[in-house]
Order: structure tokens, then sequence, then C-alpha cells
């Protein structure tokens, strides 16, 4: 059984008012009696219920993070930056993991309302913000996480993903490339939509290039392979001589279906490059030419943005935070000898 406030009041002779003096206001207690107090909670083992006393204040103080998927080191990143900045106000992070799965994200919504954290972040799937403006109704404050508010009523963080698929396509065409594929889904992702239009307006600036769309149903490594197979078993004069993958878990996957059996290579027979730079780029077989987010630094601004809101109440404005992308090259698309 649970050792209660009253279990350590009696063992101390003490009051349960001094005892709770003791854990949140000490200063008010004579030393004798803190020490005699202490010494009660260390024999009987007593835990105190933080969350229970934090609610009893109106919010915990956790934050709860929704992240599409947990596997990608980017919303890893995004994560830690998260957690740095709920550190320094004393804040811990609850991680969900929606797995691109609108009936989870739900899930996680209801319970992190439920357990009234002083906030959420959340990287959701679609475009309808209908619940999540209840959620900010109801006094919870709000924060999107890599992508931006459609009518701005929420505050966010995110990167330009269209001056980002622009980057990259431009990018590939500078190289002599032409024919343009993107690799990347479900369309419905916001971020995935946009760098699509940044890649489309590439390819409309240069009246001999191509674009290609090759959905996937999920951003995974394994959705790349499956795409990379597809592009390989094509003959040498179908295929495309670039490929832009939605992000770098999908541009591992190509590259390693184009290298399995040595057959289409990379960069040579066809240049290659990802989106987020996860640090798996760089030590790739084929160094993976990406885009680059600033993934720590947009959780870390997430929970400041999110910590305002919380401190301001009504009489906050939403804010939105844009990142400008960069482009970093490596061999996966050198230019042709």
């Amino acid at each position: 059984m649970a050792v209660s406030v009253r279990d350590v009041a009696a063992a101390a002779s003490v009051s349960v008012g001094t005892v709770s003096n003791v854990l949140n206001r000490p200063e008010k207690v004579a030393p004798d009696t803190v020490a005699r107090v202490m010494a009660a909670i260390d024999e009987l083992g007593f835990v105190r219920n933080d969350a229970a006393r934090q609610l009893r204040a109106g919010r915990s103080r956790s934050i709860g993070l929704v992240v599409l998927d947990v596997r990608n080191p980017f919303f890893t990143d995004v994560a830690r930056g998260a957690e740095d900045r709920a550190a320094e106000d004393s804040m811990t992070i609850l991680l969900g993991n929606s797995d691109e799965n609108v009936d989870r994200e739900r899930a996680y919504l209801d319970l992190f309302e439920e357990q009234r954290v002083h906030g959420v972040l959340i990287s959701p799937l679609g475009d309808d913000e209908t619940r999540l403006q209840r959620l900010r109704g109801r006094d919870t404050p709000v924060v999107l996480v890599d992508r931006v508010s459609e009518d701005r009523t929420l505050s966010s963080v995110s990167v330009d993903d269209v001056v980002g698929g622009e980057l990259a396509v431009r990018h590939l065409i500078e190289t002599g490339r032409r024919r343009i594929a993107f690799v990347g889904g479900p369309i419905t992702i916001r971020q995935v939509a946009d760098r699509l239009e940044g890649a489309r307006r590439a390819v409309e600036a240069e009246p001999d290039a191509t674009l290609e769309v090759i959905e996937t149903e999920s951003l995974t490594v394994l959705e790349g392979r499956a795409a990379g197979e597809a592009i390989r078993e094509r003959p040498a004069g179908e295929r495309p001589d670039a490929v832009f993958a939605a992000n770098d878990l999908l541009a591992m996957g190509v590259l390693q279906a184009l290298n399995m059996l040595g057959s289409v290579r990379v960069p040579d027979d066809v240049a290659l490059i990802g989106y987020d730079d996860i640090d798996f780029a760089s030590a790739a077989v084929v160094p993976l030419s990406s885009i680059r987010q600033p993934a720590s630094l947009i959780g870390y601004t997430a929970v400041d943005l999110l910590l305002k809101e919380a401190a301001r109440g009504e009489g906050f404005t939403a804010e939105q935070v844009v990142f400008q992308p960069e482009l970093v090259v490596r061999d996966s698309t050198r230019v042709r000898a």
C-alpha cells in the first residue's frame, strides 16, 4: 500500500499541514521539524504525488508532442530541441507517435487533454485544424510543428518546404538532369504537397525538363525501396535521370534499390537528393545530397511559443515562425563527368 502524507505526519508527530509545508514551503517550518519530517519520509519511503498537486493547480508540467513518425530521425531531433527548451522551465515532453494514422493522432490529442498537459505541439496529418482549434478554445495552447496554420490562428514553427522543393530540383537541373521523378506521399501530408509544389515550380522554369510523380503510401525506407525497385526495372531510356525524394528515409530506400544489382549507378545513371539532412544522409554508401531543416531549433522554438501563449492567455496573438531550408550537396548528385 502506498505511503500517504497522513502516514508521514503520524510518524513525525506533526500535522498534515506541517508535512505539506515541509514539501512545498520549507522556509516556513522550523529546521528541527523539517529534519524530523524528512527522516520520516526516508524511513517510510514516501513518494509525493506531484501530478495530483499540479492538476489541482490547473495544468501539469508536461507538454504533449505528436509527431508523424518517431522512426524518422528528423522528428527525434525535433523532440530533442523541444526537450531542451522545456527543461529550462522544469517541464517534460510526453512524446506521441501518430505513425501517419489519423485515429492514433486523435487518440493522443484526447489523452493529452485528459492529462491536462500544459500545451500540445503537433505535426498534424491533414489540413483540418478544427480539432486543434477546439483544444485551444478549451485553454490548451497548441503549436503546429513543421507546418503553417492555414488561417494563421494557431502558432506554428516550420520550414518553407515550397522553397526547399524548388532548391532540390533546381540543383538537379543545374547538374544536367532533365527527367526528374518526385518520390513521396501521401500527398495529403502538407509537407509532402509543398515539397512537390516547389519541385513543379523548378521544372516549369526549365522548358526541356519533366517531372514524374511516384506517390508512396508513407515516408519510410521500405516505401523508398519499392519505388527504387520500380525505377530500376525500367529500360534505361524510360528511366528518370534524377530522383527527388520527399525525405531522407525515402531517398535511402531508393538508393538501396538502385545499388542492389549494380545495374543502375548513383549518381552516374540517376542523381538522388533527399530532404531533412538526417545524420544518416552523410553516412550512406553514396553520401546523400539533401535539403537541411534545423530540426532541433524547430522543436526548441515551438516550446518557446507554447510557453509564451500559456503565460499570456487570451492576450496572446498567434505567431508563425518560418525558417529557410538549406541545400547540402554530396556525392549522390555529383555532376556527370
